[in-house]
């Protein structure tokens, strides 16, 4: 078990590529041919590392988006 995890970190691909793989997750639009390549090519810690910082600026954007509506007096 521990050599397939070591064989799955060593993938080329690129954290740009994971990047669009998390953002397409978030979506929840994927096709299976696409995320067949992207489980074949992508390197796991870099999918832990885009969820996370992908999940922080999603969580951030709602703080900043509820904090400018109420400040506008919108919400009121």
């Amino acid at each position: 078990m521990s050599e397939d995890l070591r064989q799955a970190a060593q993938r080329s691909g690129s954290f740009w590529q994971t990047l669009k793989a998390v953002a397409w997750s978030f979506f929840g639009v994927r096709k299976s041919s696409d995320y067949a390549q992207d489980v074949a090519r992508i390197n796991p810690v870099h999918v832990i590392v885009a969820g996370v910082i992908a999940a922080l600026v999603f969580v951030l954007g709602l703080v900043w988006l509820v904090r400018w509506i109420i400040a506008s007096g919108i919400a009121q």
